[in-house]
């Protein structure tokens, strides 16, 4: 149940889309046994418990305290535990450190989140008309803040299982409805080039980082209809493309021997053949799924050896807008890429892009502390589009940037190409 940003809504509406949030970050959480909040595999993955305060936190942070001036804080020490990245609000726990805290344990967690919701939910009730404006734009920023928290949570917990050597599932497969043997394939679709207009159209939410709408000159292009299946980048693997440095940047070339990379992430190659981890376990390589897990070095390597290329985030933003926003998001459930077929423009997989992590012409962070949420990161990152299988359909608009380091691959990234038209 999307809101607008700047639509009047009853505060009764706002409640129901705070529980609806809310309640989706604890379903996540549900099937995990007690031990697996604890567990941080690498610096980038933090522990689903830390997750849970963290989201709480920012409520507490950025609502809370600035619009009820009477409220009790749950615990002292939280503002340094669960702050993420806020220098302006003050110090904070080493992120490296966030799976040595055994305490706070889950439990006290859970009842940290239950305080936080029942403060909130009183100052929605009961907050003054003149700042219910205000306190909706933050509302919707925390709610927003939690979806992109509920897509880490999975990105995380698959991970952290990956490198446990029983390979537990997080849920049981969930079977397609349908399947074609051998999906369509259809020609590259063509763009026109021309001065086109990108950006949020202030309708509806929107993070500041996809402001102000602003022109863009494109030249003619092509975009393909389908994102890049396992049976494609295996063919680039038996190639040898990941031992022929004339396919790679420089800076991808030390990263994949530094780190042997030989395949994406969670690829292994058993006795029978490739096997990849999925939330649901071990399971053989589908060669119709889109490929998943791959860095933007390993996506960009793929596109030189095929003769292509990445699309810019402006050709992607363009070649979708009139497509219906509907894929295989969170909601299906599968947690995982669906075999690849034509027009799969959103969901499945964020598709990563040619285009530095910048910030637009024009560009005015938000106020205060929350002008670190986008703006501070604005460097040495790539730009991703689409959204993808563990993205709340709820979340996503045509303008959405995401944004990644280029060596980063535990996220569900993909492979779009494009060409010169």
């Amino acid at each position: 149940m999307p809101l607008d940003q700047g639509s009047p809504m009853s505060r009764e509406r706002l409640i129901s889309r705070y529980r609806e949030v809310r309640s989706r970050s604890e379903e996540i959480c549900a099937p995990l046994a007690v031990d697996d909040y604890q567990v941080q595999s690498i610096l980038e993955v933090s522990p689903p418990k830390w997750h849970l305060a963290h989201v709480s936190w920012f409520f507490e942070t950025f609502l809370l305290r600035p619009f009820e001036p009477r409220y009790s804080s749950f615990h002292p020490d939280y503002d340094y535990l669960f702050n993420s990245y806020y220098e302006t609000v003050g110090a904070y726990h080493p992120r490296a450190q966030r799976g040595v805290l055994s305490r706070p344990t889950v439990e006290q967690i859970y009842a940290y989140r239950r305080h936080v919701d029942e403060f909130m939910e009183h100052l929605i009730e009961c907050i003054d008309e003149t700042r219910m404006e205000q306190l909706v734009f933050r509302t919707l920023l925390g709610l927003n803040h939690e979806q992109q928290h509920q897509e880490l949570l999975l990105m995380d917990i698959k991970h952290n299982f990956a490198l446990n050597p029983l390979r537990p599932a997080y849920q049981e497969k969930k079977p397609l409805e349908t399947r074609e043997d051998q999906p369509a394939r259809l020609d590259w679709i063509e763009h026109r080039g021309g001065i086109y207009e990108v950006g949020h159209d202030a309708e509806g939410f929107a993070y500041d980082n996809e402001t102000p709408r602003h022109r863009v000159l494109l030249e003619d292009y092509l975009l393909a209809p389908q994102l890049i299946t396992n049976g494609e980048f295996l063919e680039f693997i038996e190639a040898g493309g990941y031992q022929q440095a004339r396919y790679w940047l420089a800076d991808g070339w030390r990263t994949i021997r530094q780190q042997r990379w030989h395949a994406p992430l969670y690829w292994e190659r058993l006795d029978d053949g490739w096997w990849q981890m999925t939330l649901s376990g071990m399971a053989t390589l589908d060669q119709q799924e889109p490929v998943c897990h791959l860095s933007y070095y390993e996506a960009d390597a793929f596109a030189r050896w095929r003769g292509k290329r990445l699309p810019t985030e402006a050709e992607l933003e363009i070649g979708v807008r009139d497509q219906p926003l509907r894929g295989n998001f969170v909601e299906s459930g599968r947690l995982h890429p669906s075999p690849a077929g034509d027009g799969q423009w959103f969901g499945d997989l964020w598709e990563w892009t040619q285009t530095p992590y910048t910030p637009y012409p024009g560009f005015q962070p938000l106020t205060d502390s929350l002008g670190e949420y986008n703006g501070k990161f604005m460097c040495n990152q790539l730009v991703l589009r689409g959204g993808a299988c563990v993205t709340p359909h709820s979340h996503m608009r045509p303008t959405y940037r995401n944004f990644f380091y280029p060596h980063d691959r535990w996220q569900f990234s993909g492979i779009r190409l494009a060409d010169d038209g």
